[in-house]
């Protein structure tokens, strides 16, 4: 199969889909991959290693899209990329469709096969290919939320460590998933008071069992949301549901109820973001103010550190590269269930129910598709 990594376009994303390794593992298997001149550089790969590994490059991204049977990104195409894609071209990337209908309008008009990282699910439901950069972000969160707790930065002033005499800053993570995990886990390492809040009381159970002592599960609903974000420094939100919109959970009217400098992380922008008032900022301009309020919602947080995002996503796409590119899409999504859910748009139809209910898009049944 022929392979393309265009370069990333997205404000400030560094990251590549595939590095050098990953090239070689592919060109092992009789496979050709082509390369975007300097794709690889904001992640420290250069365009020699890519050579050294099997890949030709390539002078434009007009070029690797119209060589490649199937294209591997980091993030979702752009407006640029939208006409660069064309019908039966199999697309693998980041796409978080329900947060943005322009994106998903011009998928469907391609008649590409848009297969999602975020939407592959394994047998116990985990979704592999988000949880590498979920880590990331996680941890992210409570690096970057420490930073803007700062006064010159418009925070409250507030370490989250504390010292000795002085309490330690409150964190709030809405979400007990890989990201709220990740979160609480740095969060609790620099000394914080830390709550996390999630509707799954099997998962609160198990997080009580691993997390330390400064770390609190509390049962997530609107009244313990309101009344907990009241007394925190920082909140994190962490909420998923695969395919689909996040739900709000700090509305515009609780912003009143926050104190001066307190600061939101959304981690959740990618998909519409669980903060009523959040809107997808970039690392050039990361944060805003609404009510005195500080809002971090970069919607590519884990393309500030593309050397570990870059090296950690492939380690977790390349063996359903392999078998893309091996079988096909469709056979190899009949031989791997997991593939199947990652489907969001092929041959302009809707085959994600939670894209189509984002948008009231008519939905076609993926058994459909592949039957």
């Amino acid at each position: 199969m022929k392979i393309g990594v265009p370069k990333e376009i997205k404000t400030n994303e560094n990251r590549v889909a595939l590095t050098p390794a990953g090239v070689l593992e592919l060109c092992k298997r009789g496979h050709a991959v082509k390369v975007l001149k300097s794709a690889g550089e904001g992640s420290g790969f250069s365009d020699e290693e890519y050579v050294s590994a099997g890949a030709t490059l390539a002078d434009t991204a007009k070029e690797v899209f119209d060589y490649a049977d199937m294209i591997v990104k980091v993030k979702e195409p752009i407006e640029p990329e939208y006409e660069l894609i064309r019908d039966n071209q199999l697309v693998f990337t980041y796409f978080h469709f329900a947060s943005y209908e322009p994106l998903t309008n011009a998928m469907i008009n391609s008649g590409a096969v848009c297969l999602a990282y975020e939407t592959v699910t394994a047998p116990d439901g985990s979704l592999p290919l988000l949880v590498p950069m979920s880590e990331v972000a996680g941890r992210m969160a409570i690096q970057q939320g420490a930073k803007y707790l700062e006064k010159p930065q418009k925070g409250r002033g507030v370490l989250l460590g504390g010292v000795p005499g002085v309490p330690p800053g409150k964190v709030l993570i809405l979400g007990g998933g890989v990201v709220g995990t990740q979160a609480a886990k740095m969060a609790a390492g620099l000394g914080a008071d830390v709550t996390i809040l999630d509707i799954s009381l099997s998962r609160l159970r198990y997080l009580a069992d691993v997390m330390p002592a400064n770390v609190s599960m509390i049962y997530s609903n609107e009244y313990n949301i309101k009344h907990l974000s009241k007394e925190s420094d920082l909140i994190v939100g962490a909420v998923l549901i695969p395919g689909a919109k996040a739900p709000n959970l700090i509305s515009r009217e609780m912003l009143k109820d926050l104190r001066a400098g307190t600061v939101l992380v959304d981690v959740a922008v990618d998909q519409g973001g669980c903060i009523e008032t959040c809107k997808p900022t970039t690392h050039e301009d990361p944060v805003y103010i609404i009510d005195d309020v500080l809002h971090y919602c970069v919607a590519n947080m884990p393309g500030a550190v593309p050397y570990t995002s870059t090296i950690a996503l492939t380690n977790a796409t390349l063996p359903y590269m392999i078998q893309l590119a091996d079988k096909g899409w469709r056979k190899a999504c009949h031989e791997n269930a997991e593939l199947v859910p990652g489907l969001n748009v092929v041959n302009g139809k809707v085959v994600h129910k939670g894209v189509s209910d984002a948008f009231g898009l008519e939905y076609t049944p993926v058994e459909s598709i592949l039957a």
